[in-house]
This record gives C-alpha cells, sequence and structure tokens, in this order.
C-alpha cells in the first residue's frame, strides 16, 4: 500500500514517513509481542496523504495565506483563522486511493482482531514531537472508541484539522517553526484494547 503501513512493518528507521509515535508502536509490537507484551495492533497513515491532500487541492497556498502576516497576540484574529482553515480542510475532500486503502487497512485490522469492525484510538503522530527546545507532543487531538469506516475517514479531516487549532498555530509560530514543515501529518490507527 502506497498511504498504510502496519505496525509489523514500522521501525525506528520510518520516522519521517509515520512519526514518533507510530515508529515507537511498531518497534514495540515487533520487539514485545514475542515476549508476551500485549500490545494493541494498528497501522500508520503515513505523511504521503497529507501531502497528497494539501498538493492537489492547493490547501497547502490557501493556508498559508490565511497565516502570513498574523499576529498571535491578536486571538480574535488567530480565532477567525484557526476556523477558517480547519472548514477548508473539511471542505478538502479524501481522495478515492487514500480512502480504498484505508478500507482495506481497517478490514484487515478487524479481521486479525477477530471481528467485523472494531473500535479504534485514531491518534497524531508527528515527525518532530519532542525536541530539545519545544515539544509538539499532544499538540494535535486524540479520538477513542471510533467505528466503521466513514467514522474513521471523518476523523482523519479531525486529526488533519487539529494541526491548525489557535493552540497549535500560536505554538509553532511563537518557536518559530514553519507551519507545515515540522507539521508533515501522518494518523495512528489502533485497535482498542478491551481489560477484563
Amino acid at each position: 500500500m502506497q498511504y498504510i503501513k502496519f505496525f509489523d512493518e514500522i521501525q525506528n528507521s520510518d520516522i519521517e514517513s509515520v512519526g514518533g509515535k507510530n515508529a515507537s508502536l511498531g518497534e514495540m509490537y515487533q520487539k514485545l509481542t514475542p515476549l508476551g507484551a500485549r500490545i494493541p495492533f494498528g497501522f500508520a497513515i503515513t505523511c504521503d496523504a497529507y501531502k497528497e491532500i494539501l498538493s492537489d487541492t492547493r490547501l497547502k497556498a490557501k493556508i498559508e495565506q490565511y497565516l502570513s502576516e498574523i499576529d498571535i497576540d491578536d486571538i480574535g484574529v488567530l480565532q477567525d483563522r484557526a476556523k477558517k482553515i480547519q472548514a477548508l480542510i473539511f471542505a478538502t475532500p479524501i481522495s478515492q486511493a487514500i480512502k480504498d486503502e484505508v478500507r482495506e487497512a481497517y478490514k484487515q485490522l478487524s479481521g486479525k482482531c477477530g471481528k467485523g469492525a472494531i473500535d479504534v484510538a485514531v491518534r497524531s503522530s508527528a515527525t518532530a514531537e519532542d525536541l530539545p527546545d519545544a515539544s509538539f507532543a499532544g499538540q494535535q487531538d486524540t479520538f477513542l472508541n471510533i467505528h466503521g469506516l466513514e467514522s474513521l475517514l471523518h476523523h482523519i479531516k479531525l486529526c488533519y484539522a487539529s494541526l491548525f487549532t489557535v493552540r497549535a498555530i500560536s505554538y509553532r509560530q511563537s518557536r518559530g517553526f514553519g507551519h507545515f514543515q515540522e507539521n508533515k501529518s501522518k494518523i495512528v490507527f489502533q485497535s482498542m484494547m478491551k481489560i477484563s
């Protein structure tokens, strides 16, 4: 698959493609599962999907226009721009190729868990989650108990939109980070673990 990598094929060397969280989950799944640890299985949507959405629809140029010369101390303007950018993201279609791969990956994940359609956690995974002078961990949203293909696709948009909350925009800009260089979105879909 072009846009999907399962935990059993992800290494730490894949951070640029899948983000730190996904890379760590892949390493843990492969190394600790054989030792008896219960690591819920899952898959990553790579940054290629996000880059495709940005480039195919000229979304990036529109976002850059909204963020140009923005004063992060002007909360009213910042809230307005964040709301407009998020609306653009929700109005941008996900390509059929990405939808097809998410459908197939969700089907495989559900089958591996012995169910027709399982509940998953949907989480963002950044390349630069923990840097010496900044931490992007926790900046984007996490969603639990997500069920069914349409809901998964909707939550992909929610993860992308959470890159452009007031908090996230302000944090990046106040520390001199670009809104796209350190912001190549990847997403984790991980099966929810039932505690018995």
